[in-house]
């Protein structure tokens, strides 16, 4: 029988040697690496995500190793400091694979050792700043622009202490570049949040003139590259049951270990100069329109584990995988996908949505990664305006049907009847409304539907007006109501 965890000896430099023979690891010369990536918020997606890039990066570039920087908490630092900043990756498939990640060579906490944080900053070989810390991290008003009345932000722009914002670190940091001669760096936001790129660099732009730094802030302008970007790929939380699994497959002790979905995707806007071809070769996708890709990601991804999860828990599934074996809602969920979805999208260079459709659907029949559908059901007044509404109005404006969108808005409603009438919680900020439309429901389809139209935070004025998308969800809502609710799914 194996040791267990604590009694195995701990993933370290030292130790690699000894990992179990089917463990994947960096075969390059870590001594031989030098940190190029300073990275704000090294948490578990930036560690499955990021780092796998540019540990694949290091096996033909010395030059991109990590420096990873906790803004407050000094777990990362904890964890990961004895283990020479070494861990685990579990890529969760039916067979899953694991890798050890080289990567990180040097951990800090920001308010622990500022100077540390700085020094790295100023380092002449510095090539990239990346962050993940989530969209809260970015202290970003209701209008977008940097919240100056936030406490962190207010703390920032006295400037005589360490900083406490992203924002402020990437001021003073850049500050000190120019000061001491250094050009500017590519800062690269890689946090689920639309326009994150020119979010970043107009919130760096702000704090500096708020603090009175109008030069230096045109000098950014000119000198830093803020790219848009978006990434992809699923990473549960680590729990005991991974550190155990880990510890076994592994055959050391690994206190932080990382797991995912093998699917990974990183876009980011083609602004890098030079640093581009490198990314790419590593698999970064650049392209001159980042949205595009979030768009496809809303409508392909997003507006199919939508349809999946009202229409899945419609007949009775409760994770994507168990829908995923109907071959009923299978099917109608790719060609919803193939023909109503893809053709909304604009050519684009690097996307091309029929092998996108396909990852996606692979994606969503993988049993090692378990999404329940009523998560995915959470928040639908806010979800589906863009991920099923915004395509369904610019296929009633170009004439294309849209009888296979509204399955998915239609199974919403009956999903909001059904909790409201069972006296079960509505997880959605307009719940209170969206209980007042069920009060109003009594099964027969024209009222139904109407009664959930009138929701104009959901619908705006110009859906409950198109005759075509009414008959359509009418006709839906009545097929999933009825005792054969697959007969919606049946074109």
């Amino acid at each position: 029988m194996d040791p267990s965890p604590a009694l195995q000896p701990r993933l370290s430099d030292l130790t690699l040697a000894q990992a179990r023979p089917q463990v994947l690891r960096p075969d390059y010369d870590r001594a031989a690496t030098r940190i190029g990536v300073a990275h704000f918020g090294p948490g578990a997606f930036h560690r499955a995500h990021q780092a796998f890039y540019f540990d694949r990066l290091l096996h033909s570039d010395p030059g991109f190793a990590i420096s990873a920087i906790s803004l407050h908490s000094d777990e990362v630092r904890a964890a990961l400091e004895p283990q020479d900043g070494l861990y685990s990756l579990t890529e969760r498939e039916a067979e899953p694979s694991l890798r050890v990640i080289g990567a990180i060579r040097e951990t800090l906490t920001a308010p622990r050792t500022p100077e540390a944080v700085f020094a790295r900053l100023v380092d002449p070989d510095l090539r990239l700043v990346t962050a993940t810390v989530t969209e809260k991290g970015y202290c970003l008003g209701p209008a977008g622009d940097l919240d100056l009345d936030h406490p962190q932000v207010r703390h920032d722009l006295v400037g005589d202490a360490p900083p406490r914002t992203l924002a402020g670190w990437l001021l003073a940091g850049l500050g000190r570049r120019h000061a001491s001669g250094l050009g500017g760096l590519a800062v690269v936001s890689c946090d689920n949040l639309s326009g994150n790129g020119a979010r970043l660099g107009r919130s760096v732009a702000q704090l500096a003139e708020a603090r009175g730094e109008a030069d230096l802030a045109r000098w950014i302008a000119g000198q830093t590259a803020f790219p848009d970007t978006m990434v992809d790929s699923i990473t549960p939380a680590t729990d005991d049951g991974l550190r155990a699994e880990a510890a076994e497959r592994l055959g050391l002790a690994d206190a932080w270990p990382i797991q995912r979905e093998r699917f990974t995707q990183w876009v980011i806007a083609d602004e890098l100069g030079p640093l581009g071809q490198p990314l790419a070769a590593a698999g970064v996708i650049l392209t001159d329109n980042v949205a595009a890709f979030e768009r496809a990601k809303l409508r392909l991804l997003n507006g199919a584990h939508s349809t999946l999860a009202y229409v899945g828990l419609r007949l009775g599934y409760e994770s994507v995988f168990e829908a995923m074996a109907d071959p009923a809602l299978a099917g109608f969920v790719e060609r919803m996908a193939r023909q109503d979805m893809a053709p909304s999208l604009s050519p684009t260079r690097g996307l091309d949505p029929a092998a996108y459709i396909g990852q996606i659907l692979a994606r969503f029949r993988n049993p090692a990664i378990v999404h329940r559908l009523i998560q995915i059901a959470a928040d639908g007044s806010q979800k589906l305006p863009v991920r099923l509404l915004a395509p369904i109005r610019e296929a009633l404006t170009a004439g294309r049907p849209v009888a296979r969108p509204a399955v998915g808005v239609a199974a919403w409603m009956q999903f909001v009847r059904r909790q409201a009438a069972a006296g079960a919680a509505i997880a959605d900020p307009l719940a209170p409304a969206l209980e007042a439309a069920a009060r109003r429901c009594t099964g027969e389809p024209a009222n139904d539907v109407a009664a959930f139209l009138d929701l104009a935070a959901v619908f705006d004025r110009d859906l409950p007006a198109a005759p075509a998308f009414r008959a359509a969800l009418e006709a839906a809502y009545d097929r999933l109501g009825s005792g054969q609710p697959r007969a919606a799914l049946s074109f």
